[in-house]
């Protein structure tokens, strides 16, 4: 699910830079966000009378989604995607590195930090825009919330209907931001066309899948794994936005993908299933 989750969410970042143009990042987040709230909600059917016990962490998840999509979108139009998703994902490395118990735990967390930083190279590259690295490290440390939000979510909601509230309430934040940024044009048929591809492919699906992954593994090696989205994001833009991969950066994935491996590894036995 997790692996699903990752590869889903790139491809949906890259085809939702065609976007920026016309309705800017804000506004393809805010199309993300009401489509992705409207397919939970259809899939779902969530009574949006929220339990007391879980009105203050659906609103933090909901919060925590708007700040890091919003901060994402805006660091790719600046800098290169791969680049953008490395630095965002100091978030969940320092979660794993919090969150973490085992020995073990914290050797794949290093070597995770050892591709980030291969990857990292560019930084001090003067093509990267100081103010889309800031955005990256900003949506990282929302990243970072999101996980152990998304922790507590699972297990105070029953399947996805937390994540359509929370989601439904990201797509009011993002709301002012995306019109804003967008105007008309967010009512273009071609426009609505890939934002519905976006919302499917960039939040519905994989925030599902992450949901549901993250009542099954724990908070820090959840957070290990993610070390595969740098790499997978460097992939995705070398073949979809034709952004060049270096020696560096594949000795990079190599890394990540080994620490992922051995996050899996180090997990003595799979939680039970639930139906």
């Amino acid at each position: 699910m997790v692996l699903a989750a990752i590869c889903s969410i790139q491809i949906g970042a890259a085809i939702a830079t065609e976007l920026f143009d016309q309705v800017g990042p804000a506004g393809v987040v805010f199309l993300r966000a009401i489509v992705s709230a409207v397919l939970l909600t259809l899939i779902w059917r969530p009574g949006f009378r929220i339990a007391p016990e879980a009105r203050k962490v659906t609103l933090a998840f909901g919060v925590a989604l708007a700040g890091m999509n919003l901060c994402f979108f805006e660091a790719i139009e600046r800098i290169p995607l791969g680049t953008a998703v490395t630095l965002e994902f100091a978030g969940p490395l320092t979660v794993a590195l919090i969150t973490s118990h085992r020995r073990r735990d914290m050797i794949w967390a290093g070597l995770a930090a050892a591709g980030i930083l291969l990857l990292s190279g560019g930084i001090g590259d003067e093509a990267l825009e100081p103010w889309g690295i800031a955005l990256a490290l900003i949506a990282g440390a929302f990243w970072g919330s999101y996980i152990l939000i998304g922790k507590r979510l699972g297990e105070k909601s029953s399947g996805g209907k937390g994540l359509a509230v929370a989601m439904a309430i990201s797509a009011v934040i993002c709301a002012p931001f995306g019109i804003a940024a967008g105007g008309i044009e967010l009512l273009d048929p071609h426009v609505l066309a890939i934002g519905l591809a976006v919302g499917l492919l960039g939040s519905a699906l994989p925030f599902s899948l992450e949901l549901e992954a993250m009542r099954r593994l724990p908070s820090n090696v959840f957070g290990v794994m993610m070390s595969l989205e740098p790499a997978v994001a460097a992939t995705v833009g070398f073949i979809l936005l034709s952004q060049g991969m270096s020696l560096r950066q594949i000795v990079a994935i190599g890394l990540v993908v080994a620490a992922s491996a051995g996050a899996l590894w180090s997990t003595r036995a799979p939680a039970p299933i639930e139906l």
